[in-house]
Order: C-alpha cells, then sequence, then structure tokens
C-alpha cells in the first residue's frame, strides 16, 4: 500500500516538502527559543531557504542552495570587514556575490546567495552589537548545515522506504 502511495501519488513531492520545511522550522525554532539570541532568527530562515520543494534533485538543489548561502554569507562578511554596512557597500556585495555565483556556476540560486548577503549586511539602528554581522554569519551558516542535513537525511530515509516496499 505505501509502494503504490509513494509511486503514485501527486502530492508526496509536497507532503516530503512540507514534512522538511516543519522539521527544519522546528528545529530551528528550538534553538532560537533555548538560547534565546535573536540573531537565531537566521538559523532558522536559513534552514528554510536551502529545503528544496523538487524531490528528483533535491539533493543537488539543496547543495546549490547551500553554496549559494555560503556565497553570500562569506561576500556579505567581507562587505562588513571592510565597511560598515550601508547601502553602497550592500549594492557592491550583491554585484560580487551575482559574479561569484555566475563563476561557481549556480547562477540559479544568486537570489538565495543576495538574500543571504542582505542578512549579514543589513542594519538596525536598535542592535548594538558591534559583531551583529558576524553573528549573522555564524547562524545563516549554521542554517545551512542544517538544512542541507534535513534534506540528505531525508532522503536517504525516503530511499530506504522505497527499497523496503518494492
Amino acid at each position: 500500500m505505501l509502494k503504490d502511495w509513494i509511486n503514485t501519488s501527486g502530492y508526496t513531492n509536497a507532503i516530503i516538502y512540507t514534512f522538511r520545511c516543519v522539521l527544519g522550522f522546528l528545529i530551528g525554532y528550538f534553538l532560537y527559543k533555548k538560547y534565546l539570541h535573536p540573531e537565531l532568527f537566521w538559523t532558522l530562515l536559513s534552514i528554510i531557504l536551502v529545503i528544496s520543494p523538487e524531490e528528483k534533485d533535491s539533493k543537488r538543489l539543496s547543495v546549490e542552495r547551500f553554496k549559494s548561502n555560503l556565497i553570500g554569507s562569506v561576500v556579505g562578511l567581507i562587505c562588513y570587514l571592510i565597511h560598515p554596512p550601508n547601502a553602497f557597500m550592500t549594492a557592491m556585495g550583491i554585484i560580487v556575490t551575482v559574479i561569484f555565483c555566475h563563476i561557481f556556476k549556480i547562477l540559479n540560486m544568486a537570489r538565495v546567495a543576495v538574500v543571504a548577503l542582505i542578512i549579514i549586511l543589513s542594519w538596525h539602528e536598535t542592535n548594538t552589537l558591534e559583531y551583529a554581522p558576524v553573528l549573522r554569519f555564524l547562524t545563516v551558516g549554521l542554517g545551512c548545515l542544517l538544512g542541507l542535513a534535513i534534506v540528505v537525511s531525508t532522503s536517504w530515509i525516503i530511499k530506504k522506504l522505497k527499497i523496503l516496499h518494492d
């Protein structure tokens, strides 16, 4: 019965994606609530950004999203170290991020990279932490790793379920 449902259900990809997103949210939310640090919100967001709804290529797409998040985060951190965040530095970071996505042949994921860059370089008048961009870099990286781990581990479980019922 499970075999027929897995093979014929048009809803399978949506169910798998929903499960991964809920699992990712719960992990990110747990970390956010347990450690009560506002920068952990970016971990939660990054987990969801990495998870791919396309089951057929989910591992490849999640790896590409991981790479693009990493590119955007690293460029954002470098921009921050060069000059305090402002509109000009963010615009320059966007240009560099898109160039690197092109170089690494993941231009289709450039929007994810740009979001990561903006997360790192977002500045808030109420944020008194001078090292907030560094914390954002670390929390975005953690979220990317967790999102990728969720996709890889659930893909393994789904593959095993399919083998058991074939």
